[in-house]
């Protein structure tokens, strides 16, 4: 017996509902005339504590409590409180507990055991709460036939004492906590029929006693780390309607066995390891609605029978490397959406195609001509595709790499993703307003553009524009109240850019979930990014790396280069995460802001890179210019046996302070440090890092400092030592007498002269635009080294000074 009580207009109500529902006398009904129809006293203690640590507020046990129910249905989430009981047992003078719902109504604590207590509980189903703790073993007691926790805190691994329950026929513990292996028992239970274990953290291979589970109509788990191949004995699963296996670690090929699921009419596998494969046998599928095969490895050719199958609606091939022609069966189908991106599909794009009203994505395949007219034709998303002409008929859409039409002229990029325009550090973000999602392709001009391509499982209608919700106390700028979110892929790309190196700075905030305890608190968004086809970021997630929800992060990336004139920026969805908190459709890729900005001088288009290699290369050359002339004679003679240590001494004057006072003077230490730190590193802790790397590697063994100090230095405790360079001969001394004044003064200045004193001492001085003083005293030959092998160098120096 259950009452349903009126609707509100909105999930956020629900506290006030079920207040308000435990007191309205008009969902009550006089049942004095069933007085003896009671619950056994040992079923309400059991209740009552449910009800304690499940924290439920509503409920108000006695032994009539099986009279009283609510049901609120929303838009996408039912919310439910009821207790079902059956009155026909012993005379209809008892009453028994048979089915507890209790869903989206953010029931806080832990799991209880006492469920067990119910002896003739059929069914629990706690979807969408915030409960946590583990699978209590004691559940194999029950009779159950339906066991639902999705969407909850569920952690642990799940005991193989769940495989006694022989009367199980649904087990939905998806977007969980889950891990460990999946248990071999539950293969005993012959008459299940869902099996939901998608978004958890299962380990290992789907085992082969499964092959028992011949009633299965629907099996799911995507976006666990599941590995292994997909096992043969899937083909005995003849009664499955809907297989899910996307985004695990699962190896391909998809066994030849699943040509015998007849019965299916939604097939989901994506993103396959191990080796190529072809396209799978599929031709008996008549009731297949929903094919999707993404990133799994398939070569070949398309089938012909595809286009023939009766009921597809969607087909999803993208990220494949199909090859060959359209077959003609697909250009004249009746498909609703098809995904062919990211294959190498040749020959003339079929008008057909173009001019169909139904949303088709065929970028990024090797496609020679199209006799559409404009890009943008049906919402026909043709971005990017790599076709191997550049004849005019192809639109500029379709072309490589979307080469811009004119010279490349901008060198900076801002756009606010899913906002409005805003001003933000002084720069102008551009609005991003387009609410067309599905396989669509939209351009700003000739400046940048963004390609989303895919589908919300289970939800067409899904908003692919996100704003801030929940009451989040954001920080960061404004672009992080908005975001742009894709269901598979989603690429920016930056157009008609100048050559050259920029870095790109992603902004993100996970703003569609709360920050409370609640059930829309425990979604998990994962996906990858790659800049330019390269992989920076694997299995990001936005509210972990940020510590919470509502909270701005920036990811940067330098030396980003770009050598055509299109910087291409790709989020992808991998099937990890959970799909259905808070709602359908909320996963996949999510983006707040671009910022990308040039490494070079805008005005002459050299990078902080390139000039200090101009003025190294520069540098260097002057001093084979010197050592030549020197050894010509024109510097005072031909002395070869110290034209060595000549080139020694001017190049360690190593080029090290004049690239030092550079790379300074340009405010990077992109070329000393490693490029994927971003600017995520402390500039000082790096020309630490620098002094205590020439000490190491003094030329002199002794003179390099022990382990024990470099750890010291490097943890702070001991001030970095000045570098010393000597050597125990006179020649050797003379040689590195240079690098000790050096290494001893970090604010030395250097200049490019030769002089000699008053007291017949002789300098060499190397000129540098800062207070540095890098002269280098040398003695003269009338000091004891005049007899010595640089004696000869000394006077050549002098003659040099006098003329």
């Amino acid at each position: 017996m259950k009452c349903i009580c009126g609707k509100e207009t909105g999930w956020k109500k629900i506290s006030s509902l079920l207040v308000v529902v435990s007191l309205l006398s008009s969902c009550f009904t006089d049942f004095r005339s069933v007085d003896a129809q009671l619950l056994p006293q040992e079923e309400v203690q059991a209740l009552e504590a449910i009800s304690a640590k499940l924290q439920i507020q509503h409920w108000n046990i006695t032994r009539n409590f099986c009279r009283v129910g609510f049901q609120y249905e929303g838009s996408d989430t039912a919310v439910v409180s009821n207790v079902t009981c059956d009155c026909t047992s012993a005379n209809a003078t008892v009453c028994h507990v048979t089915n507890i719902q209790l869903k989206a109504l953010n029931l806080r604590g832990t799991l209880p055991a006492e469920f067990a207590n119910l002896t003739f509980l059929e069914e629990i189903d706690l979807t969408r709460n915030y409960i946590n703790g583990t699978l209590p073993t004691n559940f194999a007691k029950l009779p159950l036939t339906i066991l639902g926790l999705l969407g909850n805190r569920i952690n642990g691994s799940i005991p193989r004492e769940i495989g006694d329950i022989a009367t199980l026929e649904e087990l939905v513990l998806l977007d969980n906590q889950l891990g460990g292996p999946l248990p071999q028992s539950l293969g005993s239970l012959t008459r299940l029929r869902r099996l939901l274990l998608s978004a958890n953290n299962f380990t290992g291979a789907i085992p082969e006693e499964y092959s028992k589970l011949t009633n299965l109509t629907d099996f799911r788990i995507d976006g666990s780390t599941l590995s292994g191949k997909i096992p043969d004995m899937i083909g005995n699963w003849t009664k499955i309607e809907r297989l899910d296996m996307q985004g695990t670690s699962v190896s391909g090929p998809i066994p030849s066995t699943i040509s015998e699921l007849i019965n299916l009419e939604e097939l989901r596998i994506s993103d396959l390891n191990g080796s190529d494969m072809t396209f799978p046998d599929l031709q008996n599928m008549t009731k297949l609605k929903y094919l999707v095969l993404r990133n799994c490895l398939i070569t070949g050719p398309i089938p012909d029978y595809i286009g023939d199958l009766p009921a597809l609606k969607y087909l999803d091939l993208s990220f494949n490397n199909l090859s060959g022609q359209i077959p003609g069966s697909l250009q004249s189908s009746d498909l609703d959406i098809m995904l062919l991106t990211s294959n190498s599909l040749t020959g003339a794009l079929p008008s057909l195609i173009l001019t169909n009203k139904n949303d088709i994505d065929v970028s990024y395949n090797n496609f020679t001509e199209s006799s559409a007219s404009g890009c943008q034709a049906s919402r026909v998303n043709l971005v990017s595709s790599h076709s191997s002409t550049e004849s005019n008929s192809i639109e500029w859409c379709v072309k490589k790499d979307l080469p811009c039409s004119t010279s490349p002229q901008y060198h900076s990029l801002y756009i606010n993703c899913g906002g409005s325009r805003i001003k933000a550090e002084g720069n102008e973000y551009e609005e991003d307003l387009a609410r067309e999602g599905p396989s669509y392709f939209f351009a700003s001009s000739q400046r940048w553009a963004y390609s989303s391509t895919g589908f919300f499982m289970n939800n067409l209608d899904a908003n692919y524009l996100a704003n801030y919700s929940f009451s989040l106390k954001m920080t960061g700028a404004e672009y992080y109240k908005t975001a742009r979110l894709a269901p598979n892929s989603l690429k920016y790309y930056g157009l008609c850019l100048r050559k050259g190196s920029y870095k790109v700075r992603l902004h993100f905030a996970e703003i569609m979930y709360s920050d409370d305890q609640t059930y829309s608190s425990l979604g998990r968004r994962i996906f990858d990014v790659s800049i330019q086809g390269k992989e920076v970021l694997k299995d990001f997630n936005i509210k972990e790396v940020a510590k919470g929800v509502g909270i701005g992060i920036t990811r940067e990336f330098d030396d980003i280069l770009v050598n055509g004139s299109t910087l291409e920026i790709h989020l992808y969805w991998r099937g990890k995460g959970t799909t259905s908190i808070p709602d359908r459709g909320v996963y996949g890729p999510l983006i707040s802001a671009i910022t990308v900005t040039p490494n070079f001088d805008v005005s002459t288009g050299l990078s902080a890179g390139a000039i200090v290699g101009i003025v190294v290369a520069s540098f260097v050359f002057l001093v084979l210019i010197l050592v030549v002339l020197r050894m010509k004679g024109c510097l005072g003679g031909k002395d070869l046996e110290n034209k060595g240590w000549v080139l020694e001494l001017l190049m360690g004057l190593d080029l090290v302070r004049y690239l030092a006072y550079v790379l300074q003077e340009q405010g990077t230490l992109l070329e000393l440090v490693d490029p994927s730190l971003g600017s995520n590193y402390s500039k000082e802790e790096a020309l630490n890092m620098l002094q205590i790397g020439l000490l190491c590697t003094n030329p002199s063994p002794t003179l390099r400092p022990a382990m024990s100090s470099v750890v010291s230095m490097l943890e702070g405790k001991l001030p970095i030592q000045a570098t010393l360079i000597k050597r125990t001969t006179v020649t050797e001394e003379m040689r590195f007498k240079a690098f000790e004044r050096l290494t001893q003064d970090s604010q030395t200045h250097t200049s490019s002269t030769f002089s000699l004193d008053s007291r017949g001492q002789s300098s060499i001085s190397m000129n540098a635009p800062s207070s540095i003083d890098t002269s280098v005293t040398i003695q003269s030959k009338n000091d004891d080294l005049s007899h010595s092998p640089s004696g000869k160098l000394l006077e050549d120096l002098s003659d040099v000074k006098r003329n």
